[in-house]
């Protein structure tokens, strides 16, 4: 066992004096190995931290929460022409859905897809989306409230021209001035903002930041929801413990009969569910996380092959060198073991430049990002630091070999 460590110390040292000798060199070899790691961390890193903000932003909602409409969230195999003759999920769907379905904890009408003008005094912000929603959303995205209220049940079922904003919204639009009580012009009427909504931070595309929410009722005096008209959704949030499979199927069965629908006819709407959201968020995540190893593994090549070139021109320099130690006793592994650590020598240390690179780059990309964060977790950092290991000893194997089974008598004589 002495043997062992006295033979790895004495290679260590070998390859350390090869890499000071050589810092040129050195430096070349490092570079593709570096550029190789910092790519794939950087790409895991962002992937990571892009998919931990998105499930961070999500966590607040129940992921059993179902959306009742005429479109699919995800790929169906539904024709296209059959999904464009649905008819529209209108309020009176969503009034028998939350008077006939059990075990519901909230349910919510809302209009989607409406990008409009919103105007205080003479300050005008352009291209908001506003969503005409039920009360009930406030629970079931799980809102938080900055300043003022939210919209009660009697104003929701009145539609009652109020209006709660995104915390950025508010603050973009008024400024200094205090947003609750003041009245803005919306859809080209006037309403009252009532509340402000706490921010909510982040890159999720959905976020309420930026958003406007006003009572569904409201915007169904004027707003075209017909057939072909602007889209709506029930957003269902089941109760807690209740068996989804059995909530699903009584859903499903009772609106199909309040439209009319005979057996064995095909659903002419879609139950979209939180759960089946996250997991193509999953899907999507992974892929890129395996483009990101593809694009990078090319850098690690070019590294890799950088790394055994340069040592069989190390092995070719010093072959003179390489017999006066095997004619003064040393052993094949002592020759195979020190141009192996020099080799993977260089591939650590390109990968720890390559992780500190990433490092900074966090710390930069969270700085000038207010809302996320970026985030070098653990497992990237030893992931980083074995694939570098790994490099430099496959790179390293070849040129080692070589070296260890040169002929003493000749290495001497080549040098002479």
């Amino acid at each position: 066992m002495l043997l062992y460590i006295r033979l790895f110390k004495e290679s260590f040292s070998f390859a350390i004096n090869a890499l000071r000798t050589n810092k040129l060199r050195t430096f070349l070899s490092l570079i593709g190995v570096t550029v190789g790691i910092f790519s794939i961390i950087a790409v895991l890193a962002a992937v990571d931290s892009l998919d931990q903000s998105i499930k961070s932003q999500l966590s607040g909602i129940d992921k059993n929460t179902m959306y009742i409409t005429r479109f699919s969230f995800g790929p169906t195999t539904v024709p296209r022409w059959q999904r464009d003759n649905f008819p529209q999920t209108g309020y009176d769907d969503y009034e028998f859905i939350r008077r006939n379905v059990a075990d519901i904890d909230a349910s919510a009408f809302a209009i989607l897809g409406s990008f409009q003008t919103i105007k205080f005094q003479d300050r005008t912000v352009t291209n908001v989306e506003i969503t005409p929603v039920s009360n009930e959303i406030y629970e079931i995205d799980n809102l938080k409230l900055y300043k003022g209220r939210f919209y009660n049940e009697t104003e929701s079922n009145t539609g009652a021209p109020v209006a709660v904003l995104g915390y950025s919204l508010a603050e973009n639009l008024f400024k200094n001035t205090e947003p609750v009580g003041k009245e803005v012009r919306i859809f080209g009427r006037k309403l009252t903002v009532i509340g402000v909504l706490d921010k909510f931070g982040g890159l999720n595309m959905d976020s309420p930041d930026e958003k406007g929410f006003v009572p569904a009722n409201f915007a169904r005096r004027f707003m075209n929801t017909g057939s072909k008209g602007t889209l709506t959704m029930i957003i269902i949030k089941p109760r807690k413990g209740v068996d989804m499979g059995a909530f699903e199927e009584v859903l499903k069965q009772k609106y199909r009969r309040f439209r009319g629908l005979k057996y064995g006819e095909p659903d002419n709407f879609f139950i979209n569910k939180l759960s089946g959201f996250t997991d193509l968020i999953d899907g999507i995540i992974s892929s890129m996380n395996l483009i990101g190893w593809i694009i990078s593994g090319f850098s690690l090549l070019v590294g890799g092959f950088g790394i055994a070139n340069i040592m069989f021109v190390s092995v070719k320099e010093r072959t003179n060198l390489i017999g006066i130690q095997k004619a003064m006793g040393a052993k094949n592994r002592f020759i195979l073991f020190q141009f192996l650590f020099e080799a993977v020598i260089l591939a650590v240390i390109g990968g720890v430049v390559g992780l500190f690179l990433v490092w900074i780059g966090t710390l930069i990309g969270t700085y000038l990002a207010d809302d996320f964060k970026f985030i070098l977790s653990f497992k990237n950092m030893f992931l980083g630091f074995s694939v570098s290991t790994i490099i430099g000893l496959v790179s390293g194997i070849l040129p080692a070999t070589s070296a260890a089974k040169l002929d003493p008598v000749e290495a001497i004589r080549s040098g002479m």
